[in-house]
């Protein structure tokens, strides 16, 4: 927004004073060191310590045993969710008093324990981390990493797991200010070089303003696509993004453990 605002004055001629913003991120950074020590910091370990007691890895099955130390070598798929189900999707959402977000991790838990086998799955998602109107327009990093583990009751019907979804990932955002590198310091007793701590795949709903949002005088402004995804950080990475009333997907995998028709298998697992 202030590059815009800039960027229309320069090209104007025009001048321009931006308003002060109320606080830096130096003072984030302070208060964030404060807070990381005492009853807060506490009381946010011990929610996430009950929350991820006596966790088990998830065991997926792979095309190819799992390498002794873990690489990064991963490729990716892409694919849509048409118009149709997408609005099927947010009235689900708007009916169940749900986020997309939280009816869509709820479709993706189910594809993960039909293929696991097991009942206990627990899914990374990055937040913002902004929790303060102050720090909307800071620009630095504020992105933490929640853990969110739900037990999926096959005798369960879809809106009591989507209620139990919305409850694990409510209680998470109530508790995302500790790191989750000190998560990890709590509740990880062993640590493995060849599968990442607490869990081992990443689920993100992309909802950021598009590009296509950007107005700049005398210039269009569009997307770099890159088609090159070489590395993964994670067994599989899941990240959808709305665009125009249809959900874009990709999915992010490990290559060392995973064929891209095994994956191209989940993807329309996932959307049936």
């Amino acid at each position: 927004r202030e590059f815009m605002q800039l960027f229309s004055a320069y090209a104007k001629d025009e001048d321009i004073t931006l308003p002060p913003l109320s606080l830096q991120y130096m003072d984030y950074a302070l208060w964030q060191r404060e807070h990381l020590e005492g009853t807060l910091i506490e009381n946010q370990l011990s929610y996430w310590e009950d929350a991820l007691k006596d966790l088990a890895n998830l065991q997926l099955p792979t095309d190819r045993p799992r390498p002794k130390v873990q690489s990064i070598s991963g490729d990716t798929i892409s694919f849509t969710l048409d118009r149709d189900l997408s609005e099927d999707i947010n009235s689900l959402s708007l009916r169940e008093g749900t986020t997309v977000f939280m009816t869509l991790l709820a479709a993706f838990k189910i594809v993960l324990g039909r293929y696991s086998g097991q009942q206990d799955i627990c899914v990374g998602t990055p937040v913002a981390n902004r929790t303060q109107r102050e720090l909307e327009d800071i620009i630095g990093f504020f992105v933490n990493t929640l853990a969110l583990r739900t037990k999926i009751n096959e005798n369960s019907s879809f809106q009591e797991l989507l209620r139990e979804v919305k409850r694990t990932t409510l209680g998470a955002y109530d508790h995302q200010q500790v790191p989750f590198k000190k998560v990890v310091e709590r509740v990880s007793n062993t640590r493995n070089i060849n599968t990442n701590p607490v869990f081992q795949v990443l689920f993100v709903l992309q909802n950021t303003p598009n590009p296509k949002h950007l107005k700049l005088d005398g210039l269009t402004v569009s997307n770099y696509e890159d088609h090159v995804h070489t590395t993964s950080k994670f067994d599989i990475a899941m990240t959808l993004e709305e665009i125009e009333s249809v959900s874009s997907v990709a999915i992010n995998y490990r290559t060392d453990l995973f064929k891209d028709d095994t994956i191209q298998r989940m993807a329309s697992h996932f959307q049936r």
